[in-house]
């Protein structure tokens, strides 16, 4: 049953969204058990595969392609939040964003999406679902899903990217298992930030903009819903550090083309 209800709230919210940064719902279809829904074709995948799968066939992602990910993100869900009835996403995480071939970002999977709280409302009550690691402290706590919800998933998010790491992963020492419990310190400082970026990246960052990459995400990370930018917001601080210098090339894999 819980399949089915995400299948057709996938439906009805792809069904009556628009926008570019979001995932196109061309088709779907219902027969007996059977449950289908036909999206455009992402030839690079899931943010996911694309920033944690390790060998020859993944490229590592260079600086401006992550914060050209992030800001289509931040887009999506501004868009999302700013609808006329506001929508909170509530599983934001890296395998819900899929790349195109130049790396614009889409979200996708809306099955646990939900309508925000109605005009004298803060939030709405719910079971919770979501991706333990990603979902906000008040939500697992309270059960109460606010639209700041996704601002700290986004916050997740950015700390994933800066680092190259799992937002969960047990197979780090466990006082390092949860990302966010471990690395936040180390955001707060720029010499203890660079200890913590991504290596792959071999220093081809302007470390001013991570750090103030890092700063929104402990903004993003805040324990009280109320404290958290907007996404809006959250659009507005990035779109301005993509147009700062300097610029990195891109490396490419040949060996891929």
């Amino acid at each position: 049953m819980q399949g089915f209800l995400e299948w057709k709230a996938e439906v009805e919210f792809l069904g009556r969204l628009s926008h570019p940064n979001l995932i196109k719902l061309l088709g779907y279809c219902l027969e007996d058990q059977h449950l289908l829904l036909v999206y455009e074709f992402m030839p690079r995948g899931s943010l996911e595969a694309q920033l944690f799968r390790r060998g020859y066939a993944f490229l590592v992602l260079p600086w401006e392609i992550r914060l050209k990910i992030l800001i289509g993100v931040a887009r999506a869900v501004a868009f999302l939040h700013g609808s006329d009835v506001q929508i909170i996403f509530r599983d934001l995480k890296t395998s819900n964003i899929l790349l195109d071939e130049s790396y614009n970002a889409k979200l996708s999977d809306f099955g646990l999406a939900r309508d925000g709280p109605m005009s004298d409302y803060s939030h709405v009550t719910t079971q919770v679902l979501g991706t333990y690691g990603y979902a906000a402290p008040e939500y697992i706590a309270t059960g109460h899903l606010y639209v700041k919800s996704d601002v700290y998933s986004f916050g997740v998010i950015i700390v994933e990217m800066l680092t190259g790491l799992r937002a969960l992963d047990k197979k780090r020492p466990s006082e390092q298992h949860r990302l966010v419990n471990w690395i936040k310190p180390y955001l707060r400082k720029p010499n203890k930030l660079k200890t913590v970026m991504d290596s792959r990246l071999q220093a081809g960052y302007p470390s001013k903009s991570a750090f103030e990459i890092a700063q929104l995400a402990l903004d993003c990370l805040e324990i009280e819903p109320k404290k958290r930018p907007s996404m809006q917001q959250s659009v507005e601080i990035l779109e301005r550090l993509i147009d700062k210098k300097p610029r990195y090339p891109i490396a490419v894999n040949f060996s891929n083309l």
